[in-house]
């Protein structure tokens, strides 16, 4: 029993190290594309599959977060008088929390999975040791070009994902609830601010590269056989997913301490 315990920690304590030496390597790689323009033909095609190709997943998310939202939440604020903030309600929420958050779930079910499912066939078909039997890294021509598509990318996904996450919270509150358009603009208006917004897309950084590296590091060490690549597939998505929300917590957190600490000063400022 204890001895399948170390073995357990000392491969657990293993893992750890392999993935942390990966994603130093990884960085490394990505500031080297970033300076070097031969590799920027390897960014745009990863940019057009993962941004282009994911634009009607998260158009679908987004607009199904905001109806739902205004559906859910409408006789609550109506039972009180206050149906006209219900665009503040839907919008706060969308562009805080659930676009960023949503978005990055089925990126990473999407996305993720893909290049999982990718790299981890590179791998077990020996093309990545090809690679690197030529003298390229395979890193930086394989992992690099993919985790720059999702960062940039992936700020931008969730800046549409609230977009049409306050368009279906308008369609259900507005066209089908008839809360009035007028209110319904000013009162989100006056509630969302510029720093909501930022932190949402800020997130989206976060998010879009814990999901292309992680994914990427399934993929490379994936064990051998069909059964080792969707299983390579699950274990990306569930550390992806439990990535996603532990960054939108910790973010929330330090967000919420340099929102504190600027507020008087803002304050002084107006």
């Amino acid at each position: 029993m204890f001895a399948t315990l170390g073995a357990k920690a000392v491969e657990d304590v293993t893992n750890i190290g392999q993935f942390g030496r990966f994603v130093w390597q990884t960085a490394g790689a990505c500031l080297r594309s970033l300076c070097n323009h031969r590799t920027y033909p390897l960014i745009w095609t990863q940019m057009h599959i993962i941004g282009v190709r994911s634009v009607p997943v998260v158009m679908v998310t987004g607009a199904f977060v905001g109806m739902t939202l205004a559906v859910q939440t409408y006789s609550q604020l109506a039972g009180m008088g206050l149906e006209e903030r219900l665009g503040v309600l839907i919008n706060i929420s969308v562009v805080k929390e659930l676009g960023p958050v949503l978005a990055a779930v089925m990126l990473a079910g999407r996305v993720g999975g893909a290049l999982t499912a990718e790299l981890g066939t590179m791998n077990v078909t020996e093309q990545i040791d090809a690679v690197r039997s030529m003298g390229t890294d395979p890193i930086r021509y394989l992992v690099a070009p993919r985790v720059l598509a999702c960062l940039l990318l992936t700020p931008f996904l969730i800046i549409y994902a609230d977009l049409m996450g306050i368009l279906g919270g308008y369609f259900v509150g507005v066209m089908q609830l008839g809360i009035n358009s007028w209110a319904y603009w000013d009162f989100s208006a006056s509630g969302v601010e510029l720093w909501d917004v930022a932190v949402g897309v800020v997130k989206g950084v976060f998010f879009g590269t814990a999901i292309a590296v992680i994914s990427c590091y399934k993929g490379f060490t994936c064990k051998e056989g069909a059964q080792g690549v969707g299983q390579a597939c699950t274990e990306a998505f569930v550390a992806s997913f439990i990535s996603i929300l532990a960054l939108d917590f910790a973010l929330v957190v330090i967000f919420k301490a340099i929102y504190n600490i600027f507020w008087p000063f803002r304050s002084l400022v107006g």
